[in-house]
This record gives C-alpha cells, structure tokens and sequence, in this order.
C-alpha cells in the first residue's frame, strides 16, 4: 500500500457510518448504491473505486462480490432493515450489510 493509499484509506474510514435503509433508498431508486459483499473489506473496494482501480472492480464484479444494489437486494433490506455501513465515493454510496 503505498502513502497515498493509506491516507486515502485512512480518510475513507473516517467517513464511514452505519445508516438505515430508509435514508438510502432514494440514492438506490438513482442506481448510486454500490453493494460490497460482507468477506470483502468495504474500505479496501471504496478506495479501489476513488482510485479508479478498475481492474480490481472489474474482478469483484465478476466474482458477484460487488455491484449495483438489485431489486431483490433492496426489499430484502427494506424489509429485514439490518445495519448497514456505508461511505460516499461520489457519485455513489458504498454499502456493506455487517453480519
């Protein structure tokens, strides 16, 4: 990891929250939710995404580790309304469901 990264890590980490469901469904009615499965560190994906790693993306999404939030995915949060931490790469929120 180099300096860069770190810091950037470190500052992404600073901003992550958890947040309810009902505050993100509007972003997820937009297509802005990015969903990170719960092995995958959530930081480690939102700094690949701001640091435009799209080979490291690229390989989550094809794996099925990460991607847009489906429709399954969305009542199944509305309706379950678990923890959700989440951190804002613009133009799009990053969020992971903690087990």
């Amino acid at each position: 990891m180099t300096d860069r990264t770190s810091t950037l890590y470190a500052k992404l980490l600073g901003e992550t929250a958890t947040i309810e469901w009902k505050a993100l469904e509007r972003f997820w009615a937009k297509g802005d939710l990015i969903w990170v499965d719960p092995a995958l560190d959530l930081i480690t994906v939102a700094t690949a995404m701001a640091e435009n790693r799209s080979d490291l993306f690229d390989k989550w999404r094809t794996d099925g580790t990460v991607g847009p939030v489906t429709a399954e995915q969305a009542s199944e949060l509305q309706t379950r309304d678990p923890e959700i931490w989440a951190v804002v790469v613009a133009p799009f929120i990053v969020i992971q469901v903690r087990q």
